[in-house]
Protein backbone atom coordinates (compact mmCIF):
# COMPACT_ATOMS: atom_id res chain seq x y z
CA UNK A 1 0.00 0.00 0.00
CA UNK A 2 1.41 3.23 -1.20
CA UNK A 3 2.38 5.60 1.71
CA UNK A 4 -0.05 9.06 1.91
CA UNK A 5 1.31 10.38 5.43
CA UNK A 6 4.83 10.63 6.40
CA UNK A 7 6.84 12.76 8.96
CA UNK A 8 10.58 14.07 8.83
CA UNK A 9 12.57 14.90 12.10
CA UNK A 10 15.04 17.66 11.89
CA UNK A 11 14.18 20.24 9.54
CA UNK A 12 18.20 20.89 8.76
CA UNK A 13 19.35 20.83 4.90
CA UNK A 14 19.19 17.12 4.65
CA UNK A 15 15.14 16.88 6.86
CA UNK A 16 14.18 19.35 4.47
CA UNK A 17 15.29 17.87 1.45
CA UNK A 18 13.30 15.09 2.22
CA UNK A 19 10.62 16.92 3.10
CA UNK A 20 10.34 18.83 -0.51
CA UNK A 21 10.98 15.25 -2.17
CA UNK A 22 8.10 13.40 -0.21
CA UNK A 23 5.65 16.10 -0.99
CA UNK A 24 6.48 16.58 -4.71
CA UNK A 25 5.11 12.63 -4.62
CA UNK A 26 1.99 13.95 -3.38
CA UNK A 27 2.71 12.77 0.16
CA UNK A 28 1.64 14.78 3.07
CA UNK A 29 4.57 15.88 5.28
CA UNK A 30 4.87 16.81 8.85
CA UNK A 31 8.59 19.02 9.27
CA UNK A 32 9.31 18.42 12.89
CA UNK A 33 11.72 20.02 14.91
CA UNK A 34 12.82 20.94 18.45
CA UNK A 35 12.00 25.06 18.04
CA UNK A 36 9.55 27.07 15.56
CA UNK A 37 12.57 29.02 14.24
CA UNK A 38 14.52 25.90 12.98
CA UNK A 39 11.28 24.78 11.29
CA UNK A 40 10.98 28.25 9.90
CA UNK A 41 14.19 27.91 8.45
CA UNK A 42 13.65 24.41 6.88
CA UNK A 43 10.24 25.79 5.20
CA UNK A 44 12.39 28.32 3.69
CA UNK A 45 15.32 26.39 2.51
CA UNK A 46 12.37 24.43 0.36
CA UNK A 47 10.87 27.60 -0.31
CA UNK A 48 14.36 28.80 -2.04
CA UNK A 49 14.82 25.85 -3.38
CA UNK A 50 11.22 25.59 -5.15
CA UNK A 51 11.44 29.15 -6.33
CA UNK A 52 14.63 28.24 -7.91
CA UNK A 53 13.12 25.54 -9.78
CA UNK A 54 10.18 28.20 -10.96
CA UNK A 55 12.85 30.42 -11.91
CA UNK A 56 14.34 27.91 -14.01
CA UNK A 57 11.22 26.85 -15.85
CA UNK A 58 11.50 23.71 -13.83
CA UNK A 59 8.16 23.93 -12.18
CA UNK A 60 5.24 26.08 -11.74
CA UNK A 61 4.12 28.52 -9.39
CA UNK A 62 0.72 26.79 -8.84
CA UNK A 63 2.98 23.38 -8.20
CA UNK A 64 5.26 25.48 -5.92
CA UNK A 65 2.52 26.30 -3.96
CA UNK A 66 0.98 23.40 -3.98
CA UNK A 67 4.01 21.67 -2.65
CA UNK A 68 4.39 24.15 0.07
CA UNK A 69 0.56 23.18 1.19
CA UNK A 70 1.40 19.57 1.72
CA UNK A 71 4.28 20.78 4.13
CA UNK A 72 2.96 21.21 7.91
CA UNK A 73 5.39 22.41 10.30
CA UNK A 74 5.44 20.83 13.81
CA UNK A 75 7.23 21.39 17.11
CA UNK A 76 5.83 18.45 19.01
CA UNK A 77 5.64 14.89 18.27
CA UNK A 78 1.72 14.49 18.28
CA UNK A 79 1.02 14.88 14.90
CA UNK A 80 2.92 11.80 14.20
CA UNK A 81 0.41 9.36 16.14
CA UNK A 82 -1.21 8.70 12.58
CA UNK A 83 1.89 8.81 10.38
CA UNK A 84 3.01 6.03 8.63
CA UNK A 85 6.41 6.30 8.04
CA UNK A 86 8.97 8.40 10.14
CA UNK A 87 12.42 9.47 8.52
CA UNK A 88 14.52 10.85 11.01
CA UNK A 89 17.04 13.34 9.89
CA UNK A 90 19.16 14.77 12.50
CA UNK A 91 22.65 15.02 13.68
CA UNK A 92 24.69 12.17 13.17
CA UNK A 93 24.96 10.53 17.28
CA UNK A 94 23.63 7.51 18.41
CA UNK A 95 22.16 8.45 21.87
CA UNK A 96 20.17 11.15 20.24
CA UNK A 97 18.59 9.14 17.35
CA UNK A 98 18.05 6.30 20.38
CA UNK A 99 16.25 8.96 22.37
CA UNK A 100 14.15 10.18 19.27
CA UNK A 101 13.68 6.28 18.27
CA UNK A 102 12.21 5.41 21.71
CA UNK A 103 9.83 8.65 22.05
CA UNK A 104 8.33 7.61 18.47
CA UNK A 105 8.16 3.72 19.23
CA UNK A 106 6.00 4.99 21.90
CA UNK A 107 3.63 7.69 20.15
CA UNK A 108 3.22 5.92 16.40
CA UNK A 109 0.94 3.50 15.40
CA UNK A 110 2.20 -0.17 16.20
CA UNK A 111 2.82 -0.73 11.87
CA UNK A 112 4.70 2.78 10.96
CA UNK A 113 7.91 2.35 9.64
CA UNK A 114 10.88 4.40 11.07
CA UNK A 115 13.63 5.18 8.95
CA UNK A 116 16.60 6.88 9.87
CA UNK A 117 18.59 8.79 7.20
CA UNK A 118 22.11 8.07 9.24
CA UNK A 119 25.19 8.34 6.73
CA UNK A 120 26.46 5.55 9.05
CA UNK A 121 25.62 4.57 12.09
CA UNK A 122 24.04 0.86 12.97
CA UNK A 123 20.32 0.70 12.38
CA UNK A 124 20.46 -2.84 14.46
CA UNK A 125 21.39 -0.09 17.31
CA UNK A 126 18.54 1.89 16.19
CA UNK A 127 16.02 -0.58 16.08
CA UNK A 128 17.29 -1.59 19.56
CA UNK A 129 16.11 1.17 20.94
CA UNK A 130 12.24 0.06 20.45
CA UNK A 131 9.63 -2.34 20.70
CA UNK A 132 9.48 -2.91 16.72
CA UNK A 133 12.91 -3.80 15.20
CA UNK A 134 11.14 -5.59 12.15
CA UNK A 135 9.83 -1.11 11.26
CA UNK A 136 13.45 0.00 11.20
CA UNK A 137 15.13 0.43 8.38
CA UNK A 138 18.04 2.90 7.37
CA UNK A 139 17.04 5.16 4.06
CA UNK A 140 20.06 7.13 3.90
CA UNK A 141 19.82 10.01 0.75
CA UNK A 142 22.63 11.55 -0.87
CA UNK A 143 22.75 15.72 -0.67
CA UNK A 144 21.38 17.62 -2.26
CA UNK A 145 18.12 15.83 -1.14
CA UNK A 146 15.99 16.30 -4.57
CA UNK A 147 18.95 16.52 -7.33
CA UNK A 148 20.59 13.07 -5.95
CA UNK A 149 18.98 9.90 -7.43
CA UNK A 150 20.51 7.33 -5.00
CA UNK A 151 19.25 6.18 -1.86
CA UNK A 152 20.83 3.67 0.16
CA UNK A 153 18.71 1.05 2.48
CA UNK A 154 19.55 -0.27 4.60
CA UNK A 155 18.49 -3.67 6.87
CA UNK A 156 18.86 -4.04 10.17
CA UNK A 157 19.30 -7.94 11.73
CA UNK A 158 15.41 -7.61 12.36
CA UNK A 159 14.12 -5.46 9.34
CA UNK A 160 11.33 -7.51 7.59
CA UNK A 161 10.91 -8.03 4.22
CA UNK A 162 8.04 -6.03 4.04
CA UNK A 163 9.70 -3.04 5.35
CA UNK A 164 12.05 -3.07 2.90
CA UNK A 165 10.14 -4.03 -0.19
CA UNK A 166 7.94 -0.65 0.79
CA UNK A 167 10.46 1.96 1.34
CA UNK A 168 12.01 0.02 -1.60
CA UNK A 169 8.91 0.88 -3.70
CA UNK A 170 8.82 4.28 -2.09
CA UNK A 171 12.04 5.25 -2.86
CA UNK A 172 11.08 4.69 -6.66
CA UNK A 173 7.81 6.71 -6.47
CA UNK A 174 10.21 9.79 -5.32
CA UNK A 175 12.29 9.47 -8.50
CA UNK A 176 15.01 7.81 -6.78
CA UNK A 177 17.56 4.29 -7.18
CA UNK A 178 17.21 2.25 -4.27
CA UNK A 179 19.91 -0.14 -3.35
CA UNK A 180 20.40 -2.52 -0.85
CA UNK A 181 23.80 -2.66 1.51
CA UNK A 182 24.29 -4.62 4.73
CA UNK A 183 24.70 -2.56 8.55
CA UNK A 184 28.33 -1.98 8.28
CA UNK A 185 30.00 1.22 9.59
CA UNK A 186 29.58 3.81 6.55
CA UNK A 187 27.38 1.80 4.92
CA UNK A 188 29.13 1.55 1.41
CA UNK A 189 29.00 5.40 0.20
CA UNK A 190 30.82 6.55 3.11
CA UNK A 191 32.91 4.07 3.54
CA UNK A 192 34.13 4.39 0.65
CA UNK A 193 34.13 8.49 0.47
CA UNK A 194 35.18 9.39 3.82
CA UNK A 195 38.46 7.84 3.58
CA UNK A 196 39.13 9.63 0.63
CA UNK A 197 37.95 13.23 1.66
CA UNK A 198 40.08 12.41 4.83
CA UNK A 199 43.36 11.35 3.06
CA UNK A 200 42.74 14.67 1.06
CA UNK A 201 42.59 16.92 4.41
CA UNK A 202 46.46 14.56 5.32
CA UNK A 203 47.75 15.90 2.22
CA UNK A 204 47.15 19.23 3.46
CA UNK A 205 47.91 18.58 6.94
CA UNK A 206 51.24 17.21 6.13
CA UNK A 207 52.06 19.97 3.63
CA UNK A 208 51.87 17.86 0.20
CA UNK A 209 49.63 20.76 -1.24
CA UNK A 210 47.30 23.24 -0.88
CA UNK A 211 43.22 22.64 -0.76
CA UNK A 212 42.89 24.08 -3.59
CA UNK A 213 45.90 21.90 -5.33
CA UNK A 214 44.63 18.79 -4.02
CA UNK A 215 40.62 19.85 -5.65
CA UNK A 216 42.01 21.07 -8.93
CA UNK A 217 44.20 17.53 -9.30
CA UNK A 218 40.73 14.86 -8.45
CA UNK A 219 38.68 16.98 -10.86
CA UNK A 220 41.00 17.73 -13.80
CA UNK A 221 42.81 14.32 -13.35
CA UNK A 222 39.68 12.28 -12.00
CA UNK A 223 37.17 13.62 -13.45
CA UNK A 224 35.82 14.89 -10.15
CA UNK A 225 32.51 16.54 -10.68
CA UNK A 226 33.92 18.67 -6.92
CA UNK A 227 37.42 18.23 -5.33
CA UNK A 228 37.29 16.15 -2.21
CA UNK A 229 38.13 19.51 0.31
CA UNK A 230 35.25 21.32 -1.16
CA UNK A 231 33.12 18.43 -0.55
CA UNK A 232 33.93 18.16 2.69
CA UNK A 233 32.92 21.80 3.57
CA UNK A 234 29.76 21.25 1.60
CA UNK A 235 28.99 17.99 4.00
CA UNK A 236 29.89 19.71 7.16
CA UNK A 237 33.19 19.10 8.90
CA UNK A 238 31.69 18.12 11.94
CA UNK A 239 29.57 15.44 10.08
CA UNK A 240 33.01 14.04 8.33
CA UNK A 241 34.41 14.00 11.56
CA UNK A 242 31.26 12.26 13.06
CA UNK A 243 31.51 9.53 10.29
CA UNK A 244 35.36 9.04 10.33
CA UNK A 245 34.97 8.37 14.15
CA UNK A 246 32.08 6.01 13.39
CA UNK A 247 34.56 4.16 10.75
CA UNK A 248 37.49 4.39 13.23
CA UNK A 249 35.54 2.67 16.19
CA UNK A 250 33.28 0.47 14.51
CA UNK A 251 36.26 -1.16 12.19
CA UNK A 252 39.07 -0.62 14.99
CA UNK A 253 41.34 -0.31 11.86
CA UNK A 254 43.76 2.66 12.19
CA UNK A 255 43.59 3.31 8.15
CA UNK A 256 40.52 4.96 9.58
CA UNK A 257 42.21 7.36 11.79
CA UNK A 258 40.63 11.21 11.44
CA UNK A 259 43.22 13.59 10.58
CA UNK A 260 43.89 16.12 13.38
CA UNK A 261 43.91 18.65 11.27
CA UNK A 262 40.30 17.74 10.25
CA UNK A 263 39.11 17.49 14.35
CA UNK A 264 41.27 20.83 15.10
CA UNK A 265 39.15 22.44 12.41
CA UNK A 266 35.66 21.22 14.09
CA UNK A 267 37.07 22.43 17.43
CA UNK A 268 37.34 26.10 16.17
CA UNK A 269 34.12 25.51 14.79
CA UNK A 270 35.21 26.09 11.43
CA UNK A 271 32.25 23.00 10.10
CA UNK A 272 32.52 24.87 6.07
CA UNK A 273 29.93 26.50 4.13
CA UNK A 274 27.37 26.42 6.86
CA UNK A 275 29.45 28.43 9.12
CA UNK A 276 31.27 30.59 6.60
CA UNK A 277 34.56 28.81 6.99
CA UNK A 278 36.28 25.43 6.41
CA UNK A 279 39.10 24.87 4.31
CA UNK A 280 37.75 27.86 2.67
CA UNK A 281 35.83 30.89 3.47
CA UNK A 282 32.14 31.28 2.31
CA UNK A 283 30.32 35.00 2.01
Amino acid sequence: MAIQKATVVGAGQMGSGIAQTLAHSGIEVTLYDLDRSAVDRGIKLISTSLNRLVSRGKTTDELRLQLLDRIIPATDFDRTQDTELVIEAVTECMETKQRIFAQLDQICMPHTILASNTSSLSITELGSATNRAPFVIGMHFMNPVPIMPLVEIIRGLETSNETFERIQILSQQLGKTPVEVKDFPGFVSNRILMPMINEAIFTVYEGVAEPEAVDQVMKLGMNHPMGPIALADFIGLDTCLAIMETLYHGFGDSKYRPCPLLRKYVQAGWLGKKTGRGFYRYS
